[in-house]
C-alpha cells in the first residue's frame, strides 16, 4: 500500500441558500479553489470521486453525470459515493484507497449539496420538504409513515445512552457551554455559514425544546448549500506539488470505518441503541493503522449533528470516558479558542475541537461536510504546527455509519 498525502483543499461559502448558484456552479467553484490551492491543472488529475448524498435535493437521478465535463474531468474515471451523513467520509476513503492502491497518482475528491432547492407548496418554505426528503432514508414500511426525522433518529441513541449513563449528556449548562465555544470558533471561519452570529450560553438555554431534555433549537446542525474539494496524491506526486506550493504535506496515517446494523436490539446482528459502536470501531481501526492513541491527537474535526451526540461521540473516539463526557467542560479537555493565539498549539491534555465551527456553526452540506472539516483541519494543523489530527464522519439512521481518518503533518 502506497503512502497518501493531502496536498490541496478548497471550499465555497457555506450558505443557507445559494439563490444565484446551481449545484453545478458550486462544484465548479470548489474544483477551481482546490486546484488553485495545489497549483495543479485538470490535466494532472487522474480521477474524481464525488460525494453527493441525495438525488432529490439535486432534482436529478445521476447528478454526477452532469458535473464531469463542467469541472474539467471529461475522459477520466469518476465514481459517486452516497452514505447518508457519512457521504463525505466515505468519498474521502474511496479517493485515499485509489491512490494507496496505485491506480491513480492524483485524485480529486469533491462533494456538495443544494439542499434547500426543495420546496413545500403548502407552507411555502423549504423545511418540510427537506425533512421529508431525509425521512425517505428510513424504513419505508413502518418508520417513514410515522413521521421519522433526523432528530428522532439521533435522540433515540441519546435517550438510550442516558438510560445507561444518567446525568452525563442531560446537563443543559454543559451543552450550552460547548455551543458557545463552537460559536466563537465559527466566528473565525471566513466561509462559515453563521460566522457573523453571536450565540451565548443563555440564548441556548432559552431556545425552544425540540426533544426534551436532550435537544434545543440552538443545539442542532444546519442545512447548508455549498461544496468542498480535496486532492489526494501519491508520495512522489505529493512531494512535487509541495515544492510548487511551499505548503507542507498532510499525510494520511490511518483510516477506519464501520457500519452497524440498521435494526436496534440485542446480539451481534443488531445495533445496541445506547452506544455509537460504529464510531468506536472506526476510530480504533484508524488509531491502529496510524500507530497512535487518542492522547497523541490534539485537533479533531467532529461530525456534530447534535450536541448531545457530539458528547457521546467524543467518548466513543476515546477522548473522554464513556459516561463522563461532561469532562469536556468540567476538566477543560475542550480547548477554548479564546485562550489560544492564532497560531498556538493546544495545551497538554487539551483538544481543539471543530475550529471550523463544526456542522452547527460552520455548515453541513451533507455530501461534502467532511471535506469541509478536512479543509479546516489542514489549515489548523499547518498554522498551529499540530502533528496529529482526526476527522470524524457519521451518518444514516441512529448514526450507524462511522468513519475516522488520522492525519499527520509532515
Amino acid at each position: 500500500m502506497r503512502r497518501v498525502g493531502l496536498v490541496g483543499a478548497g471550499i465555497t461559502d457555506c450558505r443557507s441558500r445559494w439563490v444565484e448558484a446551481t449545484y453545478w456552479n458550486l462544484f465548479q467553484q470548489a474544483t477551481k479553489a482546490t486546484l488553485e490551492d495545489a497549483k495543479v491543472t485538470t490535466d494532472e488529475v487522474d480521477s474524481v470521486v464525488y460525494g453527493i448524498y441525495n438525488d432529490i435535493f439535486e432534482h436529478q437521478a445521476i447528478p454526477e453525470s452532469s458535473l464531469t465535463g463542467i469541472i474539467g474531468m471529461a475522459h477520466k474515471p469518476g465514481v459517486r459515493v452516497t452514505s447518508g451523513g457519512a457521504t463525505g467520509f466515505y468519498a474521502m476513503r474511496a479517493a485515499i484507497m485509489e491512490v494507496a492502491s496505485g491506480y491513480s497518482d492524483l485524485v480529486l475528491c469533491i462533494g456538495g449539496e443544494k439542499a434547500t432547492d426543495c420546496f413545500d407548496p403548502v407552507s411555502k418554505t423549504q423545511t418540510p420538504m427537506v425533512i421529508d426528503t431525509i425521512a425517505k432514508s428510513w424504513d419505508p414500511f413502518f418508520e417513514y409513515p410515522l413521521g421519522a426525522t433526523a432528530s428522532d433518529s439521533y435522540m433515540q441513541v441519546c435517550m438510550a445512552y442516558n438510560d445507561n449513563y444518567p446525568n452525563d449528556i442531560t446537563d443543559p449548562e454543559i451543552r450550552a457551554t460547548i455551543i458557545e465555544m463552537l460559536c466563537r470558533q465559527g466566528n473565525r471561519n471566513p466561509y462559515g455559514q453563521r460566522r457573523d452570529e453571536k450565540v451565548t450560553k443563555q440564548q441556548v438555554l432559552e431556545s425552544r425544546w425540540i426533544i426534551a431534555p436532550f435537544l434545543r433549537l440552538l443545539e442542532v446542525c444546519m442545512y447548508t448549500e455549498g461544496a468542498g474539494g480535496l486532492l489526494f496524491a501519491s508520495e512522489e506526486k505529493a512531494k512535487e506539488i509541495s515544492k510548487r506550493t511551499g505548503s507542507p504535506i498532510i499525510w494520511i496515517k490511518g483510516v477506519g470505518a464501520a457500519n452497524e446494523s440498521y435494526n436496534p436490539g440485542r446480539g451481534g446482528l443488531y445495533k445496541p441503541l445506547h452506544r455509537i459502536e460504529s464510531d468506536r470501531i472506526a476510530a480504533e481501526r484508524a488509531y491502529k493503522m496510524a500507530g497512535v492513541t487518542p492522547k497523541d491527537i490534539q485537533l479533531v474535526e467532529l461530525h456534530d449533528a447534535f450536541i448531545a451526540q457530539f458528547m457521546v461521540t467524543m467518548g466513543e473516539l476515546g477522548f473522554v470516558p464513556i459516561g463522563k463526557t461532561r469532562d469536556l467542560v468540567e476538566k477543560h479537555i475542550m480547548a477554548d479558542i479564546r485562550e489560544l493565539g492564532e497560531n498556538e498549539h493546544p495545551k497538554k491534555g487539551q483538544i481543539l475541537i471543530n475550529p471550523s465551527g463544526g456542522l452547527i456553526f460552520g455548515g453541513h452540506f451533507v455530501g461534502g461536510s467532511n471535506m469541509f472539516s478536512t479543509w479546516s483541519l489542514r489549515r489548523e494543523m499547518i498554522n498551529r504546527s499540530i502533528r496529529y489530527g482526526l476527522v470524524h464522519g457519521t451518518g444514516a439512521i441512529n448514526a450507524v455509519f462511522g468513519g475516522a481518518v488520522v492525519f499527520e503533518l509532515e
